[in-house]
């Protein structure tokens, strides 16, 4: 729709247009007609695009572009030049005011966005695109103006705008895009996000800069030849790069991807710069990079990577600081520990079963117990609010002056009845260290491992796999195996299919993020499949990448020890991850990012099930496909689609409305498992939902540095 709407549009006279002159400075500008030259000096830049503040004054028709580095809100300007109250006062009725700026018919303003769109050409050497360009217009997410008001709204902004740009209006939440499907195109020229996001150029997914050599690989044959030498200064530019990544200085990918895939993940925590830029591989074949020293560069605010050729390998590259970092574990406990149910695990017990077991129990307690934690995210003063209970009481269906105790418990509530944590039981550190002393084998081959680790020997990788497969083919003692299966028999008899799970002490850990690096192994159906898939588990402790990631971060394999979860597998319809946050803003305190697959049918072992939990899961964080993707307001509520990924539709209403809930959700255990009283460290969850219900399968930090 996009395409037909600005095709057509001639950009004649753009020169004239950006013709240089004299900056002033402008708190604001009011009915006057919006110039490039006037827009630019009041603009602000968010996610790649320039914008400013609209503000207009519906009884008088008073237009106002806002200078955004002197009004960061629009109520502020309206206090201070319109209404000439003091913003304390505004401060303590903020609540009122947005009652009447948003959802009253009779409202005195629109408030809206006006963003500076680049479409068509590929922007050149020197940053400036060319090509196609228009306004987008849109207002907040809970803006509930009806048909005749966005009409009206676009007409009055239409009609300041140089008319050599076309104006578009941008929905802003799910509500606004059924208000626009009832008014004809030709009346309101329209894009939605995820026509921008499908086709943006540039997407900021980790800020930083780095020196480092160029490795452009345009094939995964190409990247898996060259593996073995690539190095920690290298920076890798693939069509998505893989989640199998080592540890580089600096990633771009070439084509569209999700921010929340372990390859994506993992950048945020080793906080490298990384960045999506559509075209460059032409850009590297057309400047000769390939190969070649650079400095790269990704900011958040930016239009596009910045790359530049280096003269030749700086003599003192800038090591990055986890090559010197050091992380230091807890102390584990080894001594014989029973295997258990998960909902006898609290976080403390992260010591002897792993994060992971130890985080699903502690969620299994709160769903039961309720938390005084939970309205932690929501305590917290938030300008211009003093805190954001009243739009917690709102959502969990209570009057908004609620006390904190009734708020509370419609929390604990509400996460009590809408989500499960699927069943499943816990193998201890201890069971793990019995089976590898069982085998003088595999303790010699250890023994090879630590000796090559320590004199730095080129064998690492081979002693790494053949330790892999020696634990995979050792047998469990009898009396090992026994034990476990009597546990599995008492407490998950019944089940059919499994989903065998790691629970390592090196993960999510403060400067190290495990993403990815250890085995989980779903539609496991016999006993067979459970003993050796908790076997591949163990061993991929002792996977080469496993081992070097922790390596070069002073992780001894000495104090590295896995659990393992064994849990009921459960069929979906939908399925995927979540971050309470909004990873390509993230001074936006309302969003958090929800990635979302349908279940697609994969095969299982022996007739066992093939539309699982874990089929969403697993095709968002490999990035075997793109996901759905979504931001929901987890103040003032309502959602935005970000992308489609690869489906042809959206998801229906009631899919995006569990959904939101699930975002409202996400905050309340972000607030629970919050390592301070900031309650404002993300977390990541991957969920499912189906007929059985709605589940979280694990809940981890978010690695954001």
């Amino acid at each position: 729709m996009l395409t037909k709407v600005v095709k057509g549009y001639m950009n004649q006279g753009m020169e004239q247009l950006e013709a240089l002159v004299e900056p002033v400075e402008m708190d604001a500008l009011v009915n006057e007609r919006l110039t490039l030259a006037a827009f630019s000096q009041l603009a602000g830049t968010l996610g790649g695009y320039s914008f400013v503040k609209v503000v207009v004054h519906r009884p008088s028709g008073g237009i106002h572009f806002l200078n955004n580095a002197r009004f960061p809100f629009h109520a502020y300007y309206i206090a201070d030049r319109l209404l000439k109250i003091p913003r304390k006062e505004l401060e303590e009725r903020i609540d009122d005011f947005n009652r009447q700026f948003y959802l009253t018919p009779d409202r005195r303003f629109y408030l809206g966005i006006l963003s500076l769109h680049h479409r068509g050409q590929e922007a050149g050497a020197g940053g400036s695109a060319r090509g196609q360009r228009f306004f987008s217009l849109e207002t907040v997410e809970i803006d509930n103006m009806d048909a005749p008001m966005v009409r009206d709204f676009y007409e009055r902004v239409q009609r300041k705008l140089d008319p050599a740009l076309p104006l578009l209006f941008k929905p802003a939440s799910h509500l606004q895009e059924r208000v626009v499907a009832g008014i004809e195109p030709s009346a309101l020229p329209r894009v939605f996000s995820h026509e921008l996001f499908a086709s943006a150029r540039f997407v900021a997914l980790n800020s930083g800069k780095a020196s480092g050599r160029l490795r452009a690989f345009r094939t995964d044959a190409e990247y898996r030849k060259a593996l073995p030498t690539l190095e920690w200064h290298d920076i890798i530019a693939m069509h998505r790069v893989p989640d199998d990544i080592p540890r580089v200085s600096g990633i771009i990918n070439a084509h569209h991807t999700t921010p929340l895939s372990h390859t994506n993940v993992l950048a945020a925590g080793w906080n490298v710069p990384n960045a999506i830029q559509l075209g460059i591989f032409e850009r590297i074949e057309r400047e000769h990079l390939n190969g070649e020293w650079v400095e790269y560069e990704v900011q958040m605010s930016g239009a596009e990577i910045g790359l530049r050729r280096l003269e030749s390998r700086p003599a003192e590259i800038q090591r990055p600081a986890w090559t010197s970092q050091r992380i230091k574990l807890e102390e584990p406990e080894t001594a014989r520990t029973p295997i258990v149910e998960l909902e006898r695990l609290r976080m403390v017990d992260r010591v002897r079963y792993g994060t992971k077991a130890a985080n699903l129990g502690e969620l299994v307690h709160l769903l039961r117990n309720g938390s005084e934690r939970l309205l932690g995210f929501y305590r917290i003063r938030r300008p211009p609010r003093q805190n954001l209970l009243p739009q917690l009481a709102g959502f969990l269906g209570l009057p908004e002056a609620a006390p904190g105790p009734d708020i509370s418990r419609a929390a604990s509530d509400f996460l009590k009845t809408r989500f499960q944590v699927p069943r499943g039981i816990a193998i201890p550190f201890s069971v793990q260290q019995a089976f590898l002393e069982s085998s003088p084998r595999i303790q010699q081959n250890i023994g090879k491992l630590k000796m090559a680790l320590e004199l730095g020997a080129r064998e690492i990788d081979s002693l790494c796999l053949s330790l892999q497969a020696l634990i995979v083919s050792t047998r469990v003692p009898d009396k090992l195996r026994e034990y476990i299966d009597s546990r599995i028999a008492e407490h998950l008899g019944g089940v059919s299919s499994f989903v065998v799970r790691s629970s390592s002490n090196a993960e999510d850990l403060e400067g190290f993020s495990a993403a990815g690096i250890y085995e989980s192994i779903n539609h496991c159906t016999t006993a067979e499949n459970v003993f050796r898939s908790i076997k591949e588990v163990w061993a991929s402790l002792v996977s080469p990448r496993s081992v070097r990631l922790r390596h070069e971060v002073g992780i001894s394999l000495d104090d590295c020890y896995m659990g393992v979860i064994i849990q009921e597998e459960i069929p979906a319809r939908l399925g995927g991850v979540m971050v309470t946050m909004n990873p390509m803003n993230r001074a936006d305190f309302r969003n958090v990012y929800v990635n979302a697959s349908s279940a697609a049918e994969t095969p299982g072992e022996a007739g066992g099930p093939g539309r699982t939990a874990a089929s969403g899961v697993h095709n968002v964080v490999t990035g075997s496909e793109l996901p759905y993707q979504y931001l929901f307001n987890t103040v003032e509520g309502g959602g935005r689609t970000v992308s489609m990924g690869d489906a042809e539709r959206d998801l229906g209403e009631e899919q995006r409305e569990f959904l939101q809930g699930l975002a409202f959700a996400g905050r309340l255990l972000q607030s629970h498992f919050s390592p301070d009283y900031t309650f404002g460290a993300p977390v990541e969850v991957e969920w499912a939902t189906g007929e059985a219900g709605a589940f979280i399968l694990q809940l981890r930090p978010y690695s954001v540095r």
